[in-house]
């Protein structure tokens, strides 16, 4: 659907906004401006028209501004179990509602689920919005869409928080551009401003080289994807009460463009945002060969391999390894750093890790500033022995 609104009693078909679209989303047609799905609603054509006959839907968006109110946090859920990521979020999305006054509500989506909505009232919501569907059963982007965008439309809240993983990150963006409305990815702190009462939506930029805070001060809801293991899951209290409201699913099968042929499960490396031990390298381990001993030690102790952005730029090991602003934040028990030198962008991806040993050939490295214990030393001489050690602790067991 195409953004721009043209005034058909007022356009005079003079051509100067199809000279100024950069996306060729203008032309004329029987003496009259026409738009085509191209439109961005970028607003380069407004000023052009001698006869103010484009506008952009913005005096709606004002009215919403006014009518908005809560916190919603999208509750993630895979086979009927609540991911850790949502759970954290909603604890944040907690002390955002607290803040603001106003209520908390979850949005659980799936088939046979009402176990979920139980626990989003455990961990701190209101009320849930609860879609059991047959058709919600498997996560697809459009009908899940569908469902969220129509409840935001009903409802209106002021915030809509999800998590930047791939599901969360697929349905914010499908559902921020048909609410028109704007979308901070990847953010790190969050909070209501007290003056303006907008929420400040953090997160790095230019390569995790600056912190940008971004607000949206003229559309609803105002949203955002939160990375894992920013904020700690809260406390479950089963005692809590909450509201659960179902929702009637509408959605042909027939309006689906998609549907799930087959499930093919795909062997991987540990997820190292669940990981309660991570093993990570940086430069210090000189090439791919250098993960060996890396892989060894994290596979002795049940842990999984993280890595620095440098490693991952050098092309040594995959970017669903890189710990950091530009990749994942992690927080195990047991974070063993490698040949991490320990630049400030690393740091913030794992620094609230349970325990940080780090071991680098540097004594000045930064990353010992960070850690609880530290070894000076090569970590290809001293990896293989910590590996031969945990091994030799597990015979005795």
């Amino acid at each position: 659907m195409a953004l721009l609104i043209i005034d058909r009693e007022t356009c005079i078909g003079c051509g100067a906004c199809a000279a100024v679209c950069p996306f060729g989303a203008l032309e004329i047609a029987d003496g009259l401006a026409e738009v085509n799905e191209a439109c961005t609603a970028c607003g380069a054509c407004l000023g052009e028209c001698p006869v103010e006959a484009l506008s952009l839907p913005r005096a709606a968006a004002a009215a919403d501004i006014a009518s908005a109110s809560g916190v919603w946090v999208w509750i993630e859920q895979h086979q009927g179990a609540g991911a850790e990521i949502s759970w954290e979020i909603l604890g944040e999305g907690r002390r955002l509602a607290d803040s603001a006054n106003v209520e908390l509500t979850a949005l659980v989506f799936g088939h046979n689920v009402a176990a979920v909505a139980e626990e989003a009232i455990a961990y701190g919501a209101d009320r849930v919005l609860l879609a059991d569907d047959p058709q919600l059963a498997m996560f697809r982007t459009e009908p899940y869409a569908r469902v969220l965008n129509g409840l935001v439309r009903e409802y209106q809240p002021a915030i809509l928080l999800m998590g930047a993983d791939a599901r969360g990150r697929d349905l914010a963006s499908a559902a921020a551009t048909e609410l028109h409305t704007g979308l901070t990815a990847d953010c790190t702190s969050l909070r209501i401003n007290a003056e303006s009462g907008l929420l400040e939506q953090t997160r790095p930029a230019y390569g995790g080289n600056i912190m940008a805070t971004i607000i949206t001060p003229n559309h609803r809801p105002q949203m955002a994807t939160v990375r894992h293991h920013v904020f700690a899951v809260p406390p479950r209290d089963a005692n809590r009460r909450g509201e659960i409201i179902p929702v009637t699913v509408a959605i042909s099968p027939a309006d689906l463009l998609t549907r799930v042929l087959e499930l093919i499960p795909v062997e991987q490396d540990a997820n190292i945002s669940d990981a309660r031990i991570i093993v990570a390298g940086g430069a210090g381990a000189g090439g791919a060969d250098g993960f060996v001993p890396i892989r060894e030690l994290a596979a002795a102790l049940g842990g999984a391999v993280g890595a620095s952005r440098y490693a991952v730029d050098q092309g040594w090991i995959p970017y669903e390894h890189q710990v950091g602003q530009t990749g994942r934040t992690v927080r195990p028990d047991l974070y063993i750093a490698c040949g991490i030198s320990g630049a400030i962008q690393h740091l913030a991806g794992m620094s609230t890790a349970g325990t940080i040993v780090a071991i680098n050939t540097d004594p000045q490295a930064p990353i010992f500033r960070a850690a609880h214990f530290g070894i000076v030393g090569d970590m290809h001489e001293i990896l293989p022995e910590l590996t031969r050690a945990v091994l030799a602790m597990d015979k005795h067991k």
